[in-house]
């Protein structure tokens, strides 16, 4: 597992670059995700600006004008935080060994953080200054959807990651308040409250409200859009998921019982006689997990097709949630390995959607009706999710006397949705909508 770039850069190349430390590998691939699915969206939506399916908004700007108070505070601040805590980590010692520690503390470097403030005020006011006009003058500019697509990304990833946070305290409110009660008695950092726990379909739902408000606003065709987005929300969720099999963010799935941990943190093939031996002497870690060893969910699935074992049972060793139980000979942060080897659910995830996406990707041409499209993304998405829940580890509903998560509930909806969707299209939207291939 690599918590960060450093881990990563140290364990293949041999460097300690200890700015590294700053940048979370599962946000780096967070990031990375939004970057491709902006990509993929926007090349979607000048396709279908050329086949007459957007109209530009018009908006009058003023140019010309020198750069404004508030233009320059903005900068100094974005430049100030810079300096005072990315560069002026370099020269605290021990600054990056917890880095979410430091980012939400008080320590920095005044000196640079207003150094460095100041230069990213001179640059606004030079590149003001170099479009000054004698006079500054009103312009009308015209703004397509594509055109949008930064604000697009921006309205996702706010309100995604306030859905996600918001859907994970519904789903296990016990351990939320839990946690709380941790950091008000300093057992627990309450940035780790803010970032751990997120709940994918809680940021597709609360960003799909958002992005539809917005495209409403802006007088952007809705299910255009949802057509245009459908291979870029795919492209976005497989990258995302390579961040959390590279960190090891607790989202794994079950313990699978053909294996058995080493103690230096790999899975090895295991008799059912060597499992129960493991699960007993674990027994301190499974009731402390999950309450009891009643409790233990495990599917019992051996490696085939040559593949190594870690492909079917992983231990997650260094996983950022400090899951498990201590590596020998490993101190400091991140020496934690899984006592019992689980399915390493997002890698087949990554897999699936990458999959999915390459699918969606060759349809998106061969189309023509409205909604048809997204019809089939939310049939993928949520019949992908409903059979990965099976080996997940994720908290359950009784409904019924039945044993269901909030996943299996979303993911079931959404396959309903999508059928009726891509069902009626053609009825809801009207021929008169079809467009023709693109070239």
């Amino acid at each position: 597992m690599y918590p960060s770039l450093y881990d990563f850069f140290k364990d293949v190349f041999g460097v300690e670059w200890r700015g590294l430390k700053i940048i979370n590998s599962f946000g780096f691939f967070v990031a990375l995700s939004f970057i491709a699915a902006a990509w993929a969206l926007t090349a979607e939506l000048k396709r279908k600006q050329r086949q007459g399916l957007f109209v530009y908004t018009e908006q009058e700007i003023l140019v010309g004008s020198p750069a404004s108070f508030t233009e320059m505070l903005i900068n100094f601040l974005l430049g100030f935080l810079m300096g005072f805590k990315i560069i002026g980590g370099f020269f605290m010692p021990n600054a990056f060994d917890d880095p979410q520690a430091f980012i939400f503390s008080s320590q920095g470097n005044w000196l640079l953080g207003i150094l460095v403030g100041s230069f990213f005020v001179w640059l606004k006011w030079r590149e003001k200054n170099k479009q000054k006009l004698p006079k500054p003058e009103k312009r009308t500019v015209r703004i397509w959807p594509h055109d949008r697509v930064g604000d697009m990304v921006i309205y996702a990833a706010i309100f995604g990651f306030a859905g996600a946070k918001l859907f994970d305290i519904l789903e296990a409110p016990s351990s939320f308040f839990r946690s709380l009660q941790e950091v008000r008695e300093g057992k627990q950092d309450a940035s780790s409250l803010i970032f751990s726990g997120l709940t994918f379909y809680g940021g597709l739902i609360v960003a799909t409200i958002a992005i539809i408000y917005y495209a409403r606003k802006n007088k952007i065709g809705v299910i255009h859009l949802a057509d245009a987005i459908a291979p870029a929300m795919m492209l976005a969720y497989a990258l995302g998921r390579i961040g959390c099999q590279v960190a090891g963010d607790g989202d794994w799935g079950i313990v699978n019982s053909a294996f058995v941990s080493s103690a230096d943190g790999h899975a090895i093939s295991a008799t059912s006689e060597q499992f129960t031996i493991a699960v007993q002497n674990n027994a301190e870690y499974i009731a402390r997990k999950f309450g009891s060893i009643e409790n233990l969910q495990h599917h019992s699935v051996h490696s085939f097709l040559g593949l190594p074992n870690w492909v079917f049972g992983y231990t997650y060793p260094h996983n950022v949630v400090g899951d498990g139980v201590n590596l020998i000979g490993c101190k400091g942060a991140h020496c934690s390995y899984l006592p019992m080897p689980v399915f390493p659910t997002p890698l087949y995830e990554m897999i699936a959607c990458g999959i999915l996406f390459l699918v969606l990707w060759n349809l998106r041409k061969k189309l023509k009706v409205p909604g048809q499209m997204a019809g089939i993304y939310l049939i993928f998405n949520g019949a992908e999710r409903f059979m990965i829940e099976k080996i997940r580890v994720n908290a359950t509903y009784n409904i019924a006397g039945m044993k269901i998560t909030q996943a299996e509930i979303i993911s079931f909806l959404l396959v309903i949705a999508g059928i009726v969707l891509l069902a009626q299209s053609r009825k809801w939207f009207g021929k008169k909508e079809e467009v023709k291939l693109a070239d």
